[in-house]
């Protein structure tokens, strides 16, 4: 029978959070890089703002994994 996965704690919850603010904000200054140099139309432009706003999307849901993992406690705006 296989085990029940067990939720990420709350610490790990805001190291990940962490992590992926870090990764975002970085990946945005990238962008702003690639943007100036091969211009704001680019394919290579495109693709960073794409990932850009993947790793958006990804912060949102683990907003709600976090909430789920965390019934009734301090998960509100872990990953905003």
């Amino acid at each position: 029978m296989a085990e029940s996965p067990v939720p990420l704690s709350l610490e790990e919850h805001r190291e990940l959070a962490r992590e992926l603010r870090e990764a975002e904000a970085c990946l945005r200054e990238l962008c702003d890089l690639v943007a100036g140099v091969y211009g704001p139309d680019s394919r290579a432009t495109f693709m960073f703002r794409r990932t850009v706003e993947s790793l958006s999307r990804l912060r949102r849901e683990m907003q709600v994994q976090a909430a789920l993992d965390l019934p009734g406690g301090p998960a509100d705006e872990i990953y905003v």
